[in-house]
């Protein structure tokens, strides 16, 4: 089972989080995570063609995707969306800002739009939010409280080595297991 994570990340740190989710696929046995960076040149358009689920990554900037990002999806409407190559392949989404909020969930509903105009079948996250309580803490998982997918959040002063945190990244790999086992669920029998 392959599963491909397209992603864009500026400085690093969406980066680390698709290398995060990339680990969670791996957790889950026949599994395969193939990392495709946006900005790494051509894009392997069979392998997505091949994959059973798809998964998206950007930066938020000011509220929105990546302008990468937002190329690869105009991109693909001549490479997939015309003839449906998507339709029924699972997909999910992540994102990373500074800010604790940062107007992530823009970024989360235009991920979540494109894989419906894809014919996808979105996958979001089925955790409560964490760090929601007077127990909980910057180390609960999904400390951001998102259900339509991951948001991470790196300081700005931090490299892509400190940040983002650990729940972070276990957040993002829950995600990339949950995609696995979501569309092992899909394979023929």
């Amino acid at each position: 089972m392959l599963i491909s994570i397209v992603y864009d990340s500026g400085y690093g740190h969406t980066a680390r989080a698709a290398e995060a989710v990339a680990a969670g696929i791996r957790e889950v046995q026949g599994a395969e995570a193939k990392l495709i960076a946006v900005a790494d040149g051509p894009i392997d358009w069979e392998a997505l063609e091949k994959s059973d689920a798809v998964i998206f990554g950007s930066p938020t900037y000011n509220g929105m995707i990546s302008a990468r990002l937002k190329q690869f999806f105009e991109d693909s409407t001549k490479a997939a969306w015309s003839e449906q190559k998507w339709r029924n392949k699972i997909a999910a989404g992540f994102t990373n800002s500074g800010a604790q909020h940062g107007d992530k969930l823009n970024s989360l509903v235009s991920m979540a739009l494109f894989a419906a105009q894809h014919g996808m079948i979105w996958v979001g996250l089925d955790m409560m939010p964490g760090n929601s309580s007077s127990t909980g803490s910057a180390d609960d998982l999904n400390r951001l409280g998102s259900w339509l997918g991951v948001m991470t959040q790196s300081n700005t002063d931090q490299a892509a080595d400190i940040a983002p945190i650990n729940s972070d990244l276990a957040t993002a790999a829950y995600l990339g297991r949950r995609v696995a086992e979501t569309a092992r669920r899909f394979q023929p029998a």
